[in-house]
Order: structure tokens, then C-alpha cells, then sequence
């Protein structure tokens, strides 16, 4: 049985697409290992190299987690595989609440953004940033915090005992979330076998002269190498000078490995993330 390392608790967004992961590969029991931050998750894969990592990476309506997009770069843990999974929240309250006793909501901030006109439609309802989503589950569960509602998944209210009130309450129904497997150098073969990779995540950095990115991604191009994400950061200390995350998918494992040997020259401090299987949006 696997044993994954999540940022949040039993409930939280993350754990549900390590269960869809694992699960779309024939493993239908894995265990939870919660942690406080992104930044634990990486410590304790890095202390236990029988755990696995999960990290969010971006949102189709937030964007990217620039962060950490830095503390797996810095990390030296490998990506092993990525999960795609549509947000879908929830509005749950205790089994004797209903929409008419409602006085607060609780939240993670980006929950309730990307709920805002659902909030919207509650008349004199104050809205409460949490630092999860499926936190604000718990503590209403297990204060029996009445007139209070959580914004959550649908995983979460269940798990915790509470009432659904309402369903699919975000905004936005396109809305998805991409998640980063990470896995300790050793194991990266066993979880994502050469066989089975057509992605790879890579950074590097460019000298500051005139069409430096450009031949890069025109290598790419002649290879049949397909740019799928390119995100850049500022490099602390070194004014105007970017480290660039870029996603690739491929058909052919030999040109795309000719292709980082083509631009190897024309880049500096080139370092592969992992290479892993692509997970294809599911609505």
C-alpha cells in the first residue's frame, strides 16, 4: 500500500487526487500523511523515501503556485507522475443547520473566490478565510459550530459528518487543478518506468541576449518536441535574469532526449524535474 504525503488534512483536495491517481492504476487503498505546508510534504518524502508526494501546481482559474514551482526545484526530489482533477465545492453545515440559519462561511481564500457569486445569493452571511478547505470542515464537525457553513468537497463534508446543502457551487464549472507526484531519486524508475513517460518538467535559465528563448523553443519545435507550459520566475539577486519551468510532451523518446542535448549549449544550470506519464483532463 502506498503512503502519500499531503499538505492538509483527510478531506482536502489533495488527498483526493492522490486516491484518483492511484486508483486509475489499479490501487484502490492508499494512506494518508498529513502535513501543515508544501514545504513539509517535500521534508518528509526527503526523511522517508517510502512516502510519496503530492503538490498542487496550478489552477485553471487561479494560475500557478508560483512557490512551488521553487521548492521542488530546490527539493531534489523527482516528478513522477501528474493528476488533473476537476474542483467541485460544496456548501455543508451541521445535520440541524439549513440555508435560513447560516450566519458564517468558512473557507480557504481561493475557495471562496471561486465561489463569490454563489456567496453572492446568502443575504447577511459573513464569509471567513481558513487556512483549508476541508479544516473548515472539521472544525465545524467537531465544535458543532451551529449557523456555520464550510465550503468543501463533497469528500470532505461526507467524511466529517456534515449536511450538503448545496453542490457544484463554484463559479466556474471548467474548473481543474493539476497535481505533481514526487517521488525520491531512487524510486523515480519503479513509479514512472521510461516505457510509459511522454512528459517531462525541465528549468533552466538564459544568457540576457536578444532571441535566447526563441532557439530554444525552435529546437523544440524541430524535434516534434511540444511545449505545453512555459512559466518564468525572477532569480533573486541577479536583476532580469528568469528561471524558466517548461512542460513537454513527446512521441518519440530518442528525439526528444536529442532535443536537450541540442539546447544544452544555449542554456545554463539545465535540470530535469522528472519525466512521467501525461494525465489528460477528465470533465
Amino acid at each position: 500500500m502506498k503512503t502519500v504525503a499531503i499538505q492538509g488534512i483527510k478531506g482536502a483536495y489533495h488527498e483526493i487526487a492522490a486516491r484518483e491517481y492511484f486508483r486509475e492504476r489499479g490501487e484502490n487503498e492508499i494512506e494518508i500523511f498529513p502535513c501543515n505546508k508544501f514545504k513539509d510534504v517535500l521534508l518528509a518524502v526527503k526523511k522517508d523515501p517510502a512516502l510519496i508526494g503530492i503538490m498542487a501546481i496550478e489552477n485553471t482559474i487561479a494560475g500557478s503556485l508560483l512557490q512551488n514551482y521553487e521548492l521542488i526545484r530546490e527539493s531534489d526530489l523527482v516528478v513522477v507522475g501528474e493528476q488533473k482533477i476537476r474542483i467541485s465545492h460544496c456548501l455543508a453545515v451541521l445535520p440541524s443547520d439549513d440555508l435560513e440559519t447560516i450566519t458564517e462561511v468558512h473557507s480557504h481564500p481561493i475557495a471562496l473566490m471561486q465561489c463569490e457569486e454563489y456567496l453572492n445569493t446568502l443575504s447577511s452571511v459573513k464569509i471567513v478565510e481558513e487556512e483549508d478547505t476541508a479544516l473548515s470542515a472539521k472544525q465545524i464537525a467537531e465544535s458543532q459550530q451551529k449557523g456555520h457553513a464550510a465550503i468543501c468537497s463533497k469528500y470532505a463534508a461526507e467524511w466529517y459528518g456534515l449536511n450538503i446543502l448545496e453542490k457544484g457551487i463554484e463559479t466556474n464549472k471548467r474548473n481543474f487543478t493539476r497535481f505533481l507526484l514526487l517521488s525520491n531519486r531512487w524510486r523515480a524508475e519503479e513509479l514512472a518506468p521510461d516505457s510509459e513517460n511522454n512528459k517531462v518538467s525541465i528549468v533552466f535559465t538564459l544568457p540576457h541576449t536578444e532571441g535566447s528563448l526563441s532557439k530554444v523553443l525552435s529546437i523544440f519545435s524541430f524535434y516534434d518536441v511540444n511545449l505545453t507550459k512555459i512559466q518564468s520566475l525572477p532569480i533573486l539577486g541577479r536583476e532580469w535574469e528568469y528561471l524558466f519551468y517548461v512542460d513537454l510532451t513527446f512521441k518519440n523518446l530518442l528525439r526528444y532526449k536529442q532535443s536537450l542535448e541540442a539546447i544544452r549549449p544555449l542554456t545554463k544550470d539545465l535540470k530535469i524535474l522528472g519525466e512521467y506519464k501525461e494525465n489528460n483532463v477528465k470533465g
